[in-house]
Order: structure tokens, then sequence, then C-alpha cells
């Protein structure tokens, strides 16, 4: 059986709303994940919105953050998002705790949200 909904968790990491500035996702605790991953979806962009994607990571989850070396994250997002798609980033780095960062080079607005989906190294209740 090809069940991968029982073997995964996923939570949200960054509240999907228009995006009218640079923001950081909900800082992720990786205790307990084998891994991770972020799915980000897009909507409109309104007024030439120049919006990328990034990882970062903090030892303690509420300060310290820093950006994710690029060898230690996958992405499949351009350098400026695209309306109506669908991104993955994946974390292979060592912290404890890892956020979506939204970044702004210019225009108005995104609509944006994400969901960091990983793999609990024991199962997730039913």
């Amino acid at each position: 059986m090809r069940d991968l909904y029982s073997n995964i968790a996923a939570i949200s990491a960054l509240a999907p709303a228009v995006q009218g500035s640079a923001t950081q996702g909900t800082a992720i605790d990786l205790n307990g994940a084998g891994g991770v991953a972020f799915l980000v979806n897009t909507g409109a962009v309104a007024g030439s919105g120049d919006f990328g994607l990034t990882l970062q990571e903090s030892d303690n989850g509420t300060s310290g953050w820093t950006a994710v070396a690029a060898d230690q994250m996958d992405n499949t997002a351009p350098a400026t998002l695209e309306a109506n798609s669908t991104y993955r980033l994946g974390y292979r780095g060592w912290k404890r705790f890892v956020r979506l960062s939204l970044t702004k080079a210019g225009g108005t607005s995104i609509i944006a949200g994400g969901a960091a989906v990983f793999v609990p190294l024991t199962r997730p209740a039913a």
C-alpha cells in the first residue's frame, strides 16, 4: 500500500495572506523529526511584486536566525515568485529550528502561504 498520509505530519509554516512586505514564518521545531520540507502556494501578485523564498535556521527558535547555506537547502522557487504556483524547499541542516523567509525586492504584494511537512521519528496519531 502506498500510504504516505500515515507517515508524515504537517503544520502551518506561513499563514496564507496577502503579503505586502518581507516576512518570516513560524519557527518549526525539528526535535523528533527525521527531515522537513516546505510547500508554498502563491496566488495573485500585485504591482509587479518581486518576492522570493529562502529558509532561516536557529538554535533556539527565538533569536540568532541566519540564512541557510545553499548546500543545506533544496529549493524549486525562482528568484522572483510567480502567481498561482507551488514551490518546494527542503532543509538538510543541523539546527533545531527552521522557518520560511519571504523576501521582497519590490512591487506591491503577493498572496502566499506555506506548510512544513515532516517525517516524525515516531508515527503521528491517526
